[in-house]
């Protein structure tokens, strides 16, 4: 329907750019695909090399007001340049080095962290130390002052997942400096959040009203751990426990409503017994994965990676994925899907296995 060029439709263009007018007939194979097509790319980052420049960071680097945070932005290939890992998530490594302290801050942007490895590191989250350990899930949810401080003579390094690409796209970030330290050094090996919250089943009497993003600020990796294992073990004895044949899974959720820890960001966590193979799934809105433990293959969009302890890699929107276990399989999975889901653009298809 492009209609001929001639002088006068010319002299029409012109009075178009003049004015900031872009006509629907030039751009709608862009505006509205067949199906999405996004400009992110899947792509896997190794955790041994991230971690050798973060520590390398540590050596250059401080950490200190106008910086805030020593953590290293992981950029998608297809975002032009832009510390996002999707259009709608960002992921970063942070590394906080011996006896160091991150200031405090806050801002509207819902944030999470996620431990790989180490421990020592306290993350205060208004006021309340938060003890961060190998395999603990911390939130920040947006507008709580939260800092880090390192108790410890070694580094410590995490990821860190934000909703900021989502939050700049929409002009909703607010952002507030804090202490210049944090506001508790206290130690405690659980934090007074999870002493009122983190009873499975039992909600305090003091705490009925829905909040908007959940109470308890750290879901401990025994708990996870132990809920994973108890789905193959009630698999085996022929119970419909796993999300399929040698695939269990949980989610995160926010007690006092059973929905997603924050209103933007969903958190979950997979385990694949040894020589599982899972479904290629397709989905709308973007996901980034880490391997826990264990080794395997992911393979997105029909190439194939191999994945070990630590590695990272983003599944952009209906890029089709799937996971190949070598060994008992450990992954961590935050997604935007609270997002697509609200907004009623969620889609999933999953193909078919014939055996």
């Amino acid at each position: 329907m492009q209609p001929e060029q001639t002088p006068e439709l010319r002299a029409l263009y012109q009075g178009f750019e003049q004015e900031h007018i872009v006509p629907l007939w030039t751009q709608l194979g862009d505006l509205m695909p067949t199906h999405p097509k996004p400009q992110a790319v899947p792509h896997v980052w190794k955790w041994d090399r991230l971690y050798d420049l973060a520590r390398r960071s540590g050596d250059l680097v401080p950490v200190g007001r106008g910086g805030e945070r020593r953590a290293l932005g992981l950029a998608n290939p297809g975002l032009g340049g832009r510390a996002y890992v999707s259009p709608t998530l960002w992921a970063a490594i942070q590394y906080l080095g011996p006896r160091e302290t991150a200031p405090e801050h806050r801002h509207a942007q819902n944030a999470f962290r996620f431990v790989v490895e180490g421990e020592g590191v306290w993350t205060v989250v208004n006021g309340d130390p938060v003890r961060m350990s190998r395999g603990d899930l911390l939130l920040t949810p947006g507008w709580h002052f939260h800092g880090h401080h390192n108790d410890t003579d070694g580094p410590m390094a995490w990821i860190d997942g934000l909703d900021i690409p989502f939050s700049h796209h929409n002009d909703v970030g607010f952002f507030e400096f804090g202490s210049e330290r944090v506001t508790d050094y206290a130690t405690p090996n659980y934090s007074r959040g999870e002493r009122l919250w983190a009873h499975p089943g039992l909600r305090p009497l003091s705490g009925l009203r829905e909040a908007v993003s959940s109470p308890l600020m750290a879901y401990r990796w025994e708990h996870t751990d132990a809920a994973l294992t108890e789905q193959l073990l009630l698999e085996e004895e022929g119970q419909p426990a796993t999300v399929e044949q040698g695939h269990a899974a949980v989610r995160y959720s926010n007690p006092t409503t059973g929905g997603d820890v924050m209103p933007t960001i969903r958190c979950e966590f997979h385990r694949l017994r040894a020589g599982t193979v899972t479904p290629g799934r397709r989905e709308v809105g973007s996901s980034v994965f880490q391997v826990f433990d264990g080794e395997g293959v992911v393979t997105l969009g029909g190439t194939e990676q191999r994945l070990v302890k630590g590695d990272l890699f983003v599944v952009p929107s209906w890029v089709q994925w799937s996971l190949t276990a070598d060994s008992q399989f450990d992954l961590f999975r935050f997604s935007d899907a609270p997002i697509m889901e609200r907004l009623h653009l969620a889609r999933t298809h999953v193909e078919e296995t014939h055996r």
